[in-house]
C-alpha cells in the first residue's frame, strides 16, 4: 500500500495572477473568491484536497504588491507568512502579463531568501506557444526554479501535471484534515467573502477597496435553514449610497446573487440580510484584522 503524503503549497504572485482560481480548481468547489480586479484576496486561505495518496493544502495568499495602506501591508505580510509556512512554494505568473514590476520584486525577494520555488505560468490560453517559450527563458535566466509548469486554471488544461508533481514531492505524512474537508475557513467568513466578491463584481473602480464585510450573525434555525446577517463597512456616506443603489436595487442584487451562490455551495437554505454602515477608519480598526488572521501591526 502506498504511503500517504501531506503538505502545504503556498501560491504566491502578483495580484490577479490566478492563485484563487487554481485553489478552487483543485478543491472542486469555491473556497476563495475570484474577481477580475486585483487584490481581491485579503488573507491566506487554505484549500484542501486529495490527489492520489496525497492531501495537498493550498495556501492561497494575497497578491504581493507595493503596499500603500495599513491593510495593504497586512495583506503582503500574510502572503510572505504563507510562503514561510509551506513545504513547496509556487510563483504563479499571468502568462499574458508576463514579467512586471511586482513579479520582478518577488523574484528579488526569493533570491534574497535563498528560497526554492516552482514556476507556474497560468492563463496560457491567452498567449502563443512562442511567447510562452520566450517567457520561460526570461524567468529561468533570473532564477533557478525547481520545476516549470504551464496551464490554464480556468479551463483546467495541462494542470494535471502540476498536481502530480506536488503530490509526488510533498513529504510522507498522515493527512492533516478529514478527507471531505475543503477549507478551514469558518462558514460565516466564507459567506462574508462571497458577499465581498459580489461587491467586487458589481461596483466599479476603487470602491471595493474601500469596504469590508463582517459576519454579525450565523444562526441555524429549527427548520434547517440558516439566518446570516452581514455588515458592509464603508468609509464615507457617499459610498453607502452607491452600494444601496436607487431604491435599494444594488444591495438587493448583491444579496440575491450572494444568497443563491451560498445555497448552492452549502446545499442549505439561507436567509441573508445585508446592512451598510459608515465607519470612516475601519482600515485602522484592529478588530477588523483579527477576524481575518491579519497582523494589524504589519
Amino acid at each position: 500500500m502506498k504511503k500517504t503524503r501531506c503538505g502545504f503549497v503556498a501560491l504566491i504572485g502578483a495580484p490577479n495572477a490566478g492563485k484563487s482560481t487554481i485553489t478552487n480548481n483543485f478543491v472542486g468547489s469555491k473556497v476563495s473568491i475570484v474577481s477580475p480586479k486585483a487584490q481581491t484576496t485579503r488573507t491566506t486561505i487554505k484549500g484542501i484536497g486529495i490527489y492520489d495518496n496525497t492531501q495537498i493544502i493550498f495556501l492561497d495568499t494575497p497578491g504581493i504588491f507595493s503596499p500603500k495602506r495599513r491593510l495593504d501591508r497586512a495583506m503582503v505580510a500574510s502572503a510572505w507568512n504563507g510562503f514561510t509556512d509551506a513545504d513547496i512554494n509556487v510563483l504563479v505568473v499571468d502568462a499574458k502579463r508576463g514579467m512586471n514590476e511586482e513579479t520582478s520584486a518577488i523574484i528579488d525577494e526569493l533570491i534574497k531568501r535563498n528560497a526554492h520555488a516552482v514556476l507556474a505560468f497560468n492563463k496560457i490560453d491567452l498567449v502563443s506557444q512562442e511567447q510562452l517559450e520566450n517567457l520561460k527563458e526570461e524567468f529561468e535566466n533570473l532564477f533557478s526554479f525547481d520545476a516549470v509548469f504551464m496551464f490554464s486554471a480556468q479551463s483546467g488544461d495541462h494542470i494535471t501535471e502540476f498536481y502530480e508533481y506536488l503530490a509526488e514531492n510533498l513529504p510522507e505524512s498522515p493527512w492533516y484534515y478529514p478527507e471531505e474537508q475543503m477549507s478551514d475557513m469558518p462558514l460565516k467568513l466564507l459567506a462574508a467573502e462571497v458577499v465581498r466578491e459580489k461587491l467586487f463584481l458589481n461596483l466599479r473602480q476603487e470602491l471595493p477597496y474601500a469596504l469590508t464585510v463582517e459576519p454579525e450573525l450565523w444562526e441555524h434555525k429549527d427548520d434547517g435553514s440558516i439566518r446570516a446577517e452581514m455588515t458592509i463597512y464603508v468609509e464615507r456616506e457617499g459610498q453607502k449610497t452607491i452600494i444601496i443603489g436607487h431604491n435599494g436595487a444594488m444591495i438587493k442584487k448583491i444579496g440575491q446573487t450572494a444568497r443563491q451562490e451560498l445555497e448552492e455551495l452549502l446545499e442549505e437554505r439561507i436567509h441573508l440580510f445585508l446592512f451598510v454602515k459608515v465607519r470612516e477608519n475601519w482600515g485602522n480598526d484592529p478588530a477588523r484584522y483579527s477576524d481575518w488572521g491579519l497582523n494589524f501591526k504589519s
